[in-house]
C-alpha cells in the first residue's frame, strides 16, 4: 500500500506538469506583479486546506509578504474539530473575518478548498475580488464539478481569475484497502504544497530576472539568518497579518 500512494502521488504530479504549467506561470507572473509593487499576497484554506496556508509564512526559503488568514473556527486546533465543518459550511462567516483583512487591488489571494464547494471558501474569493485583489483557486476541479454549491450558486474553480487544479481525485483518498468501501490516503495536500511551492520559486525567478530583491526567508537555523530576516520582518510588521 506504501508503494501504491507514492505512485499515486507520482501520476498526479506528473498531471500537473502536463497540464497546470500555464496557469502556474500566470500565478506566478501575477505573485511577482505584487510583490513588485509593494503588494501582499494572502492565503486562506478552512481546516486541512489550511494547512498550507501555514506551511507558505514565516518559512525558510518562503516569501516574508505571504499573509495567511486564519480565522477562528476554522484552523485544526478547534475542539471540537467536527465545529469546523458546520462553520466552512456557514454563508456570511466569510464577511465577518474577512472584514478585518486589510486586503486590497492588487493584492494576490490565493484559495484552497479541495472540493470548492463550501460556502466560506467561495465567499472569500468572492470578497477577495471585490475588494480588486486577483484571486488564485488552487482546488480538484474533477472533484468540484461533481458536486453541487452548498450555498450560493457557485464554486470555487467558478469565482476565482485563475485556476490550479491538483488533478485530484474524487473524494480526495486514493488507496484502495480489501473489505473496505472507503479509500484512504489523501493527496491534496502533498500535491498542492509543491503546486505552491513551485509557485513560490517561479515568482522568485521572475523578481530577480527583473532586478527585484526578493523578500525571501534564510533559515533561522544559518549564520546571519536572524539578523536577515529581522529586516523583512520590520519591513512587513503591521502589513503581515502573522506579525
Amino acid at each position: 500500500m506504501i508503494k501504491r500512494y507514492l505512485d499515486e502521488i507520482r501520476r498526479q504530479l506528473d498531471l500537473v506538469e502536463q497540464t497546470q504549467m500555464d496557469a502556474m506561470q500566470r500565478a506566478a507572473q501575477a505573485m511577482a506583479d505584487a510583490i513588485q509593487n509593494d503588494h501582499l499576497i494572502y492565503i486562506f484554506g478552512a481546516t486541512h486546506a489550511g494547512i498550507l496556508a501555514q506551511e507558505l509564512f514565516y518559512r525558510a526559503g518562503g516569501l516574508a509578504c505571504i499573509s495567511p488568514i486564519l480565522p477562528p473556527g476554522l484552523t485544526c486546533d478547534v475542539r471540537p474539530i467536527t465545529m469546523t465543518s458546520a462553520l466552512e459550511r456557514h454563508s456570511g462567516y466569510a464577511q465577518i473575518f474577512m472584514s478585518e483583512v486589510p486586503i486590497q487591488a492588487g493584492d494576490v489571494l490565493i484559495v484552497h478548498s479541495v472540493s470548492g464547494r463550501n460556502a466560506v471558501a467561495v465567499e472569500v474569493a468572492q470578497y477577495g475580488r471585490e475588494k480588486g485583489a486577483l484571486v488564485i483557486a488552487l482546488t480538484s476541479v474533477t472533484y468540484s464539478q461533481s458536486v453541487t454549491p452548498r450555498a450560493g450558486t457557485k464554486r470555487l474553480f467558478e469565482v476565482a481569475d485563475i485556476v490550479l487544479d491538483n488533478c485530484g481525485v474524487i473524494g480526495d483518498a486514493v488507496v484502495e484497502i480489501p473489505g473496505m468501501r472507503q479509500k484512504v490516503a489523501p493527496t491534496s495536500t502533498v500535491i498542492g504544497a509543491a503546486i505552491l511551492n513551485a509557485l513560490v520559486a517561479q515568482t522568485v525567478a521572475i523578481l530577480q530576472e527583473r532586478g527585484v530583491e526578493p523578500p525571501v526567508f534564510l533559515s533561522a537555523n544559518l549564520d546571519g539568518g536572524d539578523v536577515h530576516n529581522a529586516r523583512l520582518l520590520e519591513r512587513y510588521r503591521g502589513r503581515v497579518l502573522y506579525l
